[in-house]
């Protein structure tokens, strides 16, 4: 049982987690170490965490309905794609270590940032109700992979999904992360089921991180609208770089 000043702790570390991973990503890689610090194992601060990310992507997504921005058929059908993937990968998560992934990880953010710095063929703002840009093929067995890795770890799934969608769909910033808050709360359903029926979930304390991050899902959907691009990719180069640093134990 966590202590009151942990609770309003965890409450904090809600909202600045579900800020960031709205906003870009990695919020997962400052609640897991702390529910482990609490005194969760792995497997049960994993999917503890998932209340959070389901509760922050509910609250980013009415956010962004509200103001009229979803796009919500394309997005359900990236979706579907992630599903397998997601339950696959939540099936292992409770059974397999998350060590050696953590390292992939710290190498798999140095690419990203590579691939957000690297001219596009094309570029432009898309229109609020625009032409939807046509998908590449590529863009289905990826969001496979994806939703595998989202089910396994979780910790910076963000990253993947938008440098995914910004490339190999061609949109901006702010159409990708509105995109990738419903797909992540889709596939988040089912590996949150997963991890409940194995016990892997606390409860009380994913329903305290939740209401943070649902606050701090809000509060990044009303920004990343107001600031529009550049914010978004001055927040995602940065708390990438974070990441990577902190994965690799410089930070």
């Amino acid at each position: 049982m966590a202590d009151p000043f942990q609770l309003v702790v965890l409450l904090l570390i809600g909202i600045v987690a579900g800020f960031l991973n709205v906003m870009a990503g990695g919020g997962s890689t400052i609640v897991l170490p702390f529910l482990i610090l609490m005194g969760l194992d792995s497997t049960l601060a994993n999917g503890t965490n998932r209340v959070a990310i389901l509760l922050q992507n509910i609250s980013a997504v009415t956010t962004f309905q509200r103001r009229d921005y979803l796009q919500f058929r394309e997005s359900v059908t990236l979706s579907l794609w992630t599903l397998p993937g997601a339950i696959l990968g939540a099936i292992l998560a409770v059974n397999v270590s998350d060590e050696a992934f953590q390292r992939i990880l710290g190498v798999v953010m140095l690419g990203v940032i590579v691939s957000m710095l690297t001219p596009r063929a094309s570029h432009h703002e898309e229109p609020e109700q625009g032409n939807k840009p046509r998908p590449r093929l590529i863009i289905y067995p990826t969001m496979f992979a994806i939703g595998f890795y989202g089910g396994f770890i979780q910790a910076g799934v963000g990253f993947l999904f938008m440098a995914a969608l910004y490339h190999l769909l061609n949109m901006s910033l702010l159409r990708v992360n509105i995109h990738k808050v419903l797909i992540v709360m889709i596939y988040t359903l089912p590996s949150l089921v997963v991890f409940s029926l194995t016990g892997n979930v606390n409860w009380m304390i994913g329903l305290i991180l939740g209401i943070g991050s649902a606050l701090g899902g809000w509060w990044s959907a009303h920004v990343s609208i107001k600031k529009g691009e550049r914010f978004i990719r001055l927040l995602l180069i940065v708390a990438i770089l974070i990441m990577s640093l902190k994965l690799f134990g410089v930070i």
